[in-house]
């Protein structure tokens, strides 16, 4: 069986999985959530279809396990039952040095591959981006368990709907982000090929005749417009996400909604995430991510 991940110390997490997830009506309404209390039914037909369906109506999913699993073991079997019977790409190695699975969790001496830290194993504030976004086919969805919530209030999960986002853009703005003219460079911690160091690429694929379901790849840090319609579009895109624009579209999944033992799914191209200040050291997830694709299909 592929290695997934290095075995990791877990011995302080103390899990209480009878808690249920605190949930606000929006939330509720946007985000499905599906209680697991067996293992099992990660290879379950009906609830294969049930993660299914929901991911492709929604993009967005939560379960929360009755039971421990600090291996991953039903993350691990729920996406390799959805490539045999749903036809979803199994999961992408997140670099040359990794496997599926990567431990995010705040790392100020352990560095996870090629002696470089992702920004997600840093504590501060990881604004809005969608996983990959330099990869020529990047994974259309990942998944983050939580093994250990921040206990200490931080680390809150902000997810925002592509489709609801471009209702704030201008036409101008969605064409020219739907463009070819951005430089994407990988950073290196996620070089998985020598020599290849960015992309060139479109950020935006609308769905034609107003389709729900349209994609957006983004991480501003590693992106620069290369023409100054693709700059003034990027601006647009910048200001309605750090200028408020987005607020009232966006939620907020806190560690009381995310408890431990919650897994969240997501469509890495119909939703972006960010994450405020962790402030617990010893906040801990497993993501990993899958189904990589050309950006702009379905």
């Amino acid at each position: 069986m592929h290695q997934l991940f290095r075995a990791v110390s877990t011995a302080r997490l103390t899990a209480s999985y009878s808690t249920r997830p605190i949930r606000d009506l929006r939330t509720s309404n946007l985000v499905p959530l599906i209680e697991i209390p067996k293992p099992a039914l990660a290879s379950d037909a009906s609830h294969l279809r049930a993660v299914y369906d929901t991911l492709e109506a929604k993009g967005v999913l939560q379960v929360h396990l009755g039971f421990s699993d600090e291996n991953s073991t039903y993350l691990q079997s729920l996406i390799s039952n959805l490539h045999k019977n749903h036809n979803h790409g199994l999961p992408i190695t997140h670099s040359a040095e990794r496997g599926w699975f990567w431990d995010v969790r705040p790392s100020p001496a352990s560095f996870q591959s090629h002696g470089h830290q992702a920004r997600s194993e840093t504590m501060f504030r990881f604004e809005w981006h969608t996983d990959c976004s330099y990869e020529e086919q990047p994974p259309r969805f990942f998944a983050l368990q939580v093994l250990q919530p921040d206990r200490r209030g931080g680390g809150t999960l902000s997810v925002l709907n592509v489709d609801r986002l471009l209702t704030l853009l201008s036409p101008f703005a969605q064409k020219w982000l739907s463009s070819h003219n951005y430089k994407i460079t990988v950073p290196p911690e996620f070089i998985k090929t020598e020599g290849k160091q960015h992309i060139v690429a479109n950020l935006l694929a609308v769905n034609p005749d107003g389709k729900s379901g349209s994609q957006l790849r983004f991480r501003e840090d590693i992106t620069v417009p290369l023409t100054p319609n693709a700059t003034k579009a990027l601006d647009e895109l910048k200001e309605i996400l750090y200028g408020g624009g987005a607020r009232d579209e966006t939620l907020h999944l806190t560690p009381q909604c995310l408890l431990q033992g919650s897994i969240i799914l997501m469509d890495n191209r119909r939703w972006l995430h960010s994450r405020n200040e962790v402030k617990d050291p010893n906040r801990h997830l497993r993501r990993v991510r899958w189904d990589a694709a050309p950006f702009g299909s379905s």
